[in-house]
């Protein structure tokens, strides 16, 4: 039962992780349909830069705070976001990387179990590892290593999955799971290792463009906009559907068409070099969006060419 608050006229609305890339979009569609909204960021990643142009907004609350110590509010939904996302940020720290995500979510349904509250988990294709599958379907149960340098994020994305069903069938709490793929956008952190943002920064600098591997390997990207649109819609949803759900968009390109994209829409003088692939990165990854198409009425409208220009101007204007 959720307990809609007495005296509470919007509704009350936590992001953890809301200083975020995602998270500061979030904010934002949110706010602009009037909801009180908390953000909660520890700032490890998170940057008050994404959120800056808010703190003037009567609906919106900014509050540090590290989600591996419980919080308490009185609010209606959340949105459990926060965990460093990119490699380069989940491995600097992997132990914490590992409470973020469990001891995170501990707390987070901890507060949703004794408010009534409706909390959707921010997953990963990142549960589903190196698929031997393709393209990967919500039933498919990964193929994941876990004592690789990948681990700490992998493993404890899917330990999160794990205590948000074990919440539901044990304590009744109204859970929602959604499983992003790679998305990107305006608010990217510049140097999080991540391969649009990689490319971008270096495509802008005239420098070359590190390419790991052959560039074969594949990935779709989805434009951050598209994403947050599939997220409050699947909170809307009857709440006898929790997922898991893919949320990504399935138009599949390798990453050296991406990064000869890039190239070309910055107008860059850099040139591709290779190097050896990472431990444990993926060859393929591409979501099965059927669910979100039959349950959502919902699939991705922004194409890779429009949300990169967007992407670029955010970057040429912010960094140079």
């Amino acid at each position: 039962m959720n307990k809609k608050h007495k005296y509470s006229l919007n509704t009350r609305i936590l992001i953890t992780g809301g200083a975020g890339f995602i998270g500061s979009h979030l904010c934002d569609r949110l706010l602009k349909e009037k909801k009180d909204v908390i953000c909660l960021d520890n700032f490890f990643t998170g940057q008050k830069r994404n959120i800056e142009h808010l703190f003037s907004n009567a609906y919106f609350e900014l509050i540090r705070h590290d989600v591996t110590f419980p919080y308490y509010a009185e609010i209606d939904e959340v949105y459990n976001l926060a965990c460093p996302a990119s490699p380069i940020h989940y491995q600097y720290d992997p132990v914490q990387t590992v409470k973020t995500s469990i001891h995170g979510a501990i707390n987070m349904l901890g507060l949703a179990k004794r408010t009534g509250a409706k909390i959707l988990q921010a997953s990963t294709s990142e549960v589903y590892g190196d698929p031997t599958i393709h393209p990967q379907i919500e039933t498919y149960w990964g193929n994941v290593n876990p004592i690789g340098l990948r681990s700490c994020y992998d493993e404890g994305k899917r330990c999160a999955e794990t205590l948000f069903f074990d919440y539901h069938r044990q304590n009744n709490v109204n859970i929602k799971v959604v499983r992003i793929f790679n998305t990107y956008g305006p608010r990217m952190h510049p140097n999080d290792g991540r391969v649009v943002s990689n490319f971008i920064m270096q495509a802008l600098k005239g420098e070359d463009i590190s390419l790991y591997g052959d560039g074969t390997q594949t990935r779709s990207f989805c434009y951050v906009d598209d994403l947050i649109e599939a997220f409050l819609m699947f909170m809307n949803t009857d709440n006898n559907f929790i997922g898991p759900i893919n949320i990504g968009n399935p138009n599949e390109f390798t990453i050296k068409e991406l990064a000869l994209k890039i190239i070309d829409l910055v107008q860059s003088k850099s040139k591709i070099t290779f190097h050896d692939l990472p431990s444990d990165d993926p060859k393929q990854r591409c979501p099965d969006i059927t669910l979100a198409k039959t349950v959502l009425n919902w699939e991705p409208k922004i194409s890779l060419e429009d949300g990169l220009k967007e992407t670029i101007a955010y970057f040429k204007k912010s960094f140079f």
